[in-house]
């Protein structure tokens, strides 16, 4: 199993720090990439500085972005990754680390940073503290609020819907969604894949009302249905979100010989290899603009709803911005998944490579502070240095694996970058080099794996810990996907 150095036949971890509840360091022996000085800071502006090498500087009409390649020739097709992974990706995120506290002007030791979510894919930011902790998220119809989550339908939605009347997360008046975490309200994506876990719970109660109903309290149909999915949850993680992403050969040595880098004392940790550079493969795989729905025909692309992800000149303030940002209701947003998922009938949008380009809407991120970046490589690229990750040079080597050529980062020399190269920067580029863009390369694809199956095995009440030989009962064939997930939850339309 997971080890780091071997004393007298015994395996110890590597980190420092093992608490839950906190970040820590999978190589806490490894140097900074550098120091933090304001040549180095003007180096990573000018790395992600909007129009820079990072930005992929495509066109802005939404439905020639998806339509046209010529119009998006910097953001290449993944053949293996439809569209909706990316965001599923970022739900997975959202369930495993909150990081509100940290700063991009100072150097920061993480290992004093509160993680404000419990480091395990148990889907607290969809339960948030249960019934009786956070009532405002549950159905005060049904059982009392003891059971079942609360949806609401968008109002007027039957009219721009081939699907009929859509729902939406409960939100108050003003608009706020209603979670167990506010960042899967950022986008319209995010904010029904939520809602799609919320449907998928509600069905698994009503089913085990209707095995158990007789013999269990409604705290126990409760308590079964939460069992049940986030067992779910958590196969659909190893066994689909996670081959996809690091590449099968990765995911099966890891969970067939198990982790040999990430360890714990007592409880599971985030690293900060995997939160600030590993697990961010993900922003690369944005698109700059989606079709979320159908709109009132399956034909004709001028009754569907397209449009750019994020875009910083819509005003806010609207109940229906022409973006795809979140926090509104309005009757045509909502999200048909056959363009995200693969349901068999050729409708699904291929995902972007992961490369070391990101779409130029990730540029000029809303809502930002005045004097921070607002490009996300910009923060990402800084926050890498405040948080003293080392380079991606020195990762692979202490993971004995090969490490890129020096002409794969020749781009990098005017900056002074090429032989230390940020961690997040170098997994993108290996993704690129070694694997083709279609999933992470050796260095990333091993941390995000063995952080996500660690996060499982580390969870005393998951699958594994409880019933290693279970198997979904949702699905087909003892298998479990996003795609049975989304039509057990009763949210994907026929038409």
């Amino acid at each position: 199993m997971a080890h780091g150095t071997a004393d007298a036949g015994v395996l110890t971890p590597q980190s420092t720090f093992y608490e839950q509840g906190r970040f820590g360091r999978l190589f806490p022996t490894l140097p900074p990439f550098s120091a933090d000085t304001p040549t180095v800071r003007r180096a990573l502006l000018e790395l992600g500085r909007p129009g820079g090498i990072m930005d992929a500087q495509e066109g802005t009409d939404p439905v020639a972005l998806i339509v046209d390649p010529t119009q998006s020739a910097h953001n290449p097709n993944n053949p293996d990754l439809t569209a909706g992974m990316t965001f599923l990706g970022q739900f997975l995120d959202h369930d495993m680390t909150f990081d509100p506290t940290s700063s991009l002007a100072r150097r920061q030791d993480p290992e004093s940073i509160r993680n404000f979510r419990i480091p395990a894919l148990d889907l607290d930011s969809v339960y948030g503290g249960g019934p009786g902790v956070s009532p405002f998220l549950y159905d005060h119809a049904v059982d009392g609020g003891a059971t079942s989550f609360l949806v609401e339908a968008i109002p007027g939605s039957d009219a721009v819907s081939l699907g009929g009347t859509r729902t939406d997360l409960p939100r108050n008046a003003q608009n706020v969604a209603l979670t167990g975490d506010p960042r899967n309200d950022e986008n319209l994506i995010v904010s029904q894949l939520h809602l799609a876990m919320l449907h998928f719970h509600n069905r698994v109660v009503a089913d085990v009302k209707a095995d158990l109903g007789a013999v269990l309290t409604v705290e126990e149909v409760f308590a079964e249905a939460q069992r049940l999915v986030r067992w779910h949850y958590q196969w659909m993680v190893l066994h689909e979100f996670l081959p996809k992403t690091v590449g099968t050969q990765t995911a099966s040595d890891v969970l067939t010989h198990g982790r040999t880098f990430y360890a714990w004392r007592n409880d599971p940790y985030i690293p900060v290899e995997f939160s600030v550079a590993a697990y961010r493969f993900g922003h690369s795989q944005v698109r700059p603009s989606y079709r979320a729905n159908f709109g009132t025909s399956a034909t004709d692309p001028s009754q569907q709803f397209f449009a750019l992800i994020f875009d910083h000149t819509v005003p806010g303030g609207t109940a229906d911005p022409a973006d795809l940002r979140g926090g509104c209701r309005a009757p045509r947003r909502f999200v048909d998944w056959q363009t995200f998922f693969d349901f068999g009938d050729g409708r699904a949008r291929p995902n972007k490579l992961i490369d070391v380009t990101l779409s130029s809407p990730l540029f000029a991120l809303m809502g930002q502070s005045t004097g921070t970046p607002v490009s996300l490589a910009q923060r990402n690229l800084i926050r890498s240095l405040t948080m003293k990750l080392p380079s991606g040079q020195a990762v692979a080597r202490a993971m004995s694996l090969p490490v890129l050529a020096p002409a794969d980062l020749a781009d990098l020399a005017p900056l002074h970058l090429d032989l230390r190269t940020p961690l997040w920067f170098y997994i993108l580029r290996e993704a690129q080099v070694v694997a083709q863009g279609r999933h992470l390369g050796p260095v990333g694809g091993r941390i995000v794996a063995e952080v996500l199956l660690g996060l499982v095995e580390g969870d005393a009440d998951s699958y594994l810990a409880q019933d290693p030989g279970w198997t979904p009962t949702y699905g087909t064939a003892n298998d479990f996907t996003i795609v049975d997930l989304l039509t057990a939850a009763g949210v994907v339309a026929t038409f």
